[in-house]
Formats: C-alpha cells, structure tokens, sequence
C-alpha cells in the first residue's frame, strides 16, 4: 500500500485513527512498527498536544516510539491485529501522569507486501471508567474475575484470603509462582500481601525481600510500564529490554530462574499500592491471561486500599490515649502475626512484664485522677528505660516491653536498676519479670513465663510492703 491508499483509508473512520504498519520477521516475530498516516482527527489531537515524544510534528512513516516511550503492551497489541490478522480491542487505564482510560481497537488489513503487516488503530479516552466496555469478557474471564471478587469480599482474614488468590492468579496463568506485593516508596519498604509457588519449600519473598536493592527494583517498574498498564515478558525480545532499561533487575530475574512474567501495579487516585506479578506462565495464552489480570486488578487494588485504610486506622486505635505507649490492641495483633509468620520473630528478644505496685491504694484514697497520673508517670518511667523498644499497656496496672534483637545483659542491667527505684519510698514502683529468648522460641511462652516472674517479684514486693497489698 502506498500512503495515498492509506490515507484514504484513515480517513474513511471519524474518531481518532492512524495506520499501523509491522515488519514481519522470518522467525515469526516483529521488527520496526511505524505509524504511518492519520486521518484528521488523529494529526489535529496531535497537533493540539504541541507534538508528542521527541518529535514537535506528526510525519508519516516514522517509527512510534519517535512519538511515544517503547511499549512491548502496545507492540503486541499491533502485532496480532497486523501480522496475526486478529481483530483487537482493549480498554486499560494508564498509570503515570494522564490517568485516563484508553478504548483501543485494531482492525487487520490486507497487505500486498508479505513482509508488512496493516492494521487501523482506533483510540479513544477518557477520565471516567465506562463499565459496560470493563465487562466486555468472555465468559470464563468474567467467571474466573468474578469468583476471586467473591472470595474476596467474603474474606474474614485479609491476608490468609490473599494467600488463596495468589494461588488462584498462578493457577489461572499456569505459572510456577504468584506474588502480591505491598510498597511505600516515601518509606523505601515493601511486604509480602499473598503468594504462591510450585515448590513446597521456602517462599522466594524470603529471599528478595532480605535484598535491600528491591525496593528500587519496584520503582524502576513504574518507570519501565512508561504509562502503560503491566508489563509483559513472554520472549527473549521483551527480556532484552528488561535487559537494557532495568539491568539490575534483570539479573535479579535470571538469578530467580525467571523466563517470563506479567506484572500489574495496583493503582488508587493514580498512586501504587503494590504489585502483583507471576512468572514462568503460559506464554501461549498470554492475551487471556493478560486480559484477566487486567480486570482482577482493578478490583484487587479496591481491596487492597481498603485494608490499608484499616490498617490506618487500627493503628490509630493501638495507642493507649491515657498513657500514650501502645495498647493491648496493638500488642495483640503483633503477636498474632509473629505467630502466623507475617511479622519477624527476632531470633535474640527479651520479654519484660512491668506489673504498677500501688494503683489500688492510691485509687482508694486519693481518688481515680491521682492514679491516672501514677499510670502516666509509670509509663514514662518505662519509656525512658526502654527507649529504644515498644511500650505496651496489657490493661488495668500491667505494662509489657517486647525488646527485638535486645543484649541478655543489658536487658537484665536495666530491670535490676528499675527493681531498685522500686524500693526506693516516694518513687514509681514495678513488680517486674524478665524472660530472654536466644533460639527464637515461641513469643507466646515467653510472655507466660515473664509474666509468672513478675508475679515472683510482686509477692516479694508485698511481703516488704504489706500495708499496700490488694
């Protein structure tokens, strides 16, 4: 076709459409893909945006990356409709800057020329999300979609539910391994949402997460989707530019054993939330697969920003409003997530039970005022000492310290030098017990047996002041 045919026929639709041609290769891949004409609502779009790219008008014939950052989405997307002659259409929201919705259609030509491929490119966009052109699926995407919202919406336990997604997102993709990833990239830290391997052994989370280079690898992925909406990599083409733009991440990929992936962000008001991502899936059905993805990920990312508002504001509620160290809520769930393994248990960690000698008296005959000021005052007693570790108010006259990573002696040294104080008339006064982990052992015991050294402690106490036993 010469651009006199093509012209004629851009100019044949009237929304925003150009004519797309791609090179066929020998090896069934694709070379250089060019714009090479549009009708006048394209070039007058083109026109009003003052020029796009690193090009300040639109020529025809010219490869599409003078105009727009390299996209492999956008190359496949052209490449099925010109060189496989399979009709295209797509609706995505973009990430970056534009934050718009994208309606993208492809339409197969005949060539003459058995080494090009033509195809229309239709495009049109907007700020607000069309919901009948998101449920335009086959049958089985909209069921796979669907049963994953359901399971999700249902969910009792944020996480454990997550865990079952991630096994649904591998299974669907046919891929060896599904991770949903948490990121802040103001706080450079990233966690584990759900994941699942092949394997029965460690999770890789154990080990990219200990990689303190991850969190960059997160945030070159928003540079490398470009604006668009997931990244593919299903050939040695798309690993090459994996290769070229992000190298570091690329060999973090090859250290993994990792021959192909599809990775989403998880968008809120145009900010990332995460990541989702499987790898080694089935590259022969990666249209289907891509196109579930993109659906279950506008959901997921609803999800996903409503537990971080939760999260939000269970840690608003895990301070103690009398005494300004953290509750019991709070030292509730940091246990329970040590036990379930979402949280770290230190290896090395001191347990210590801080039990307010003297509440009742003081309650019973100066009144309740005076002994919230006595809680006050042992909580910033027991702030100061243990400065460097969290503070809990278990309830009533009972504080713990959950000391991570602490030194034997130095926990030991700063109890006694308390138990001291405590003798002393006129000072703030503990029953105190101390319980030292060095293997790692279950937190739960430790604060069991902490707690019955403290009660050790309190009866000596007692028996020194009798006129303030309860």
């Amino acid at each position: 076709m010469d651009l006199q045919e093509l012209q004629a026929l851009a100019d044949k639709f009237s929304g925003l459409t150009c004519i797309m041609s791609v090179e066929k290769k020998p090896d069934g891949g694709y070379g250089v893909i060019r714009i090479e004409t549009g009708n006048a609502t394209y070039k007058k779009s083109f026109l009003d945006a003052g020029g796009v790219g690193t090009s300040p008008e639109f020529v025809p014939g010219q490869n599409y990356e003078v105009y727009i950052k390299k996209d492999l989405n956008f190359e496949d997307f052209c490449y099925r409709a010109a060189v496989l002659k399979k009709p295209m259409h797509a609706y995505v929201h973009t990430t970056g800057k534009y934050n718009v919705w994208y309606n993208m259609t492809a339409v197969p030509l005949e060539s003459d020329d058995p080494n090009i491929g033509y195809c229309t490119y239709t495009l049109e966009f907007s700020k607000e999300s069309d919901l009948d052109l998101m449920a335009e699926h086959s049958a089985k995407i909209t069921s796979d979609v669907l049963k994953i919202c359901i399971k999700l919406r249902e969910a009792s336990d944020f996480r454990k539910t997550m865990r079952s997604v991630a096994e649904d997102f591998k299974r669907l993709c046919g891929a060896g391994y599904c991770c949903v990833l948490l990121t802040d990239f103001k706080k450079r830290v990233c966690s584990v949402l759900g994941e699942s391997t092949l394997d029965s052994g460690e999770m890789p989370s154990a080990a990219f997460l200990k990689d303190e280079k991850f969190i960059d690898y997160a945030a070159s992925w928003m540079d490398l989707l470009a604006g668009s909406n997931c990244i593919i990599i299903k050939d040695k083409q798309d690993m090459d530019l994996a290769r070229e733009r992000c190298p570091e991440w690329y060999e973090s990929m090859r250290n993994a054993d990792v021959e192909s992936l599809v990775l989403f962000p998880l968008m809120r008001n145009n900010e990332p939330l995460g990541f989702i991502w499987v790898t080694n899936f089935n590259t022969q059905d990666s249209l289907r697969i891509k196109e579930t993805l993109e659906l279950a990920t506008f959901f997921l990312s609803s999800e996903v920003a409503s537990y971080q508002l939760m999260k939000q504001l269970e840690l608003l509620s895990a301070v103690d409003l009398l005494t300004g160290v953290k509750n019991r809520n709070a030292m509730n769930n940091l246990v329970t997530d040590m036990v379930d393994g979402v949280a770290r248990v230190p290896r090395k960690y001191g347990i210590v039970f801080a039990d307010l000698n003297g509440l009742k008296q003081v309650n019973d005959n100066e009144g309740h005022e005076a002994g919230d000021l006595l809680l006050r005052r042992a909580a910033c007693v027991l702030k100061e000492a243990f400065k460097e570790f969290d503070v809990y108010r278990a309830g009533g006259d009972e504080f713990i310290i959950i000391a991570s990573d602490a030194d034997k002696d130095d926990l030991e040294r700063r109890v006694e030098s308390l138990r001291r104080k405590s003798d002393v008339p006129g000072k703030v006064s503990f029953a105190l017990g101390l319980w030292y982990e060095d293997q790692g052992g279950d937190i739960r015991k430790a604060m069991h047996n902490a707690d019955e050294a403290m009660y050790m402690d309190k009866r000596r106490y007692y028996q020194g002041h009798p006129d303030e036993q309860r």
